[in-house]
């Protein structure tokens, strides 16, 4: 099995696994966290495969942009501008990543505080 064949988001992008989905374009694809961590968490993903955020920069810097437009379109079907929001992309093992698959946490709903964690 290939990398993107194995990656739990890429088989979610091609249909294998269920999500229930907030938005898509024709690079991204927003759907709801299965153990959320706020009343509304959503990742926001890149659908081609890049291991991490730093990865899409360097590699198709407008698929950067299409993520973080997606998120945006997120903040704002889900009315979170007003009370705040977060976003968090991590970053390897020590940062907390746990699919390797680039993605946004979209989270709000709730006050989030600081310093997370």
């Amino acid at each position: 099995m290939s990398a993107t064949e194995d990656c739990l988001f890429c088989r979610l992008v091609a249909g294998q696994i269920p999500a229930t989905v907030v938005t898509e374009t024709d690079t991204t694809l927003a759907f709801r966290d299965i153990s959320p961590a706020a009343p509304t968490h959503v990742l926001v993903i890149p659908k081609q495969h890049f291991e991490n955020m730093a990865e899409i920069v360097t590699r198709q810097p407008q698929v950067m942009s299409d993520v973080m437009a997606t998120a945006i379109e997120v903040v704002q079907r889900e009315s979170l501008e007003e009370q705040g929001y977060r976003l968090v992309a991590n970053t390897g093992e020590g940062g907390g990543q746990t699919v390797y698959h680039a993605h946004l946490h979209v989270l709000g709903g709730r006050g989030l505080g600081w310093p997370p964690g």
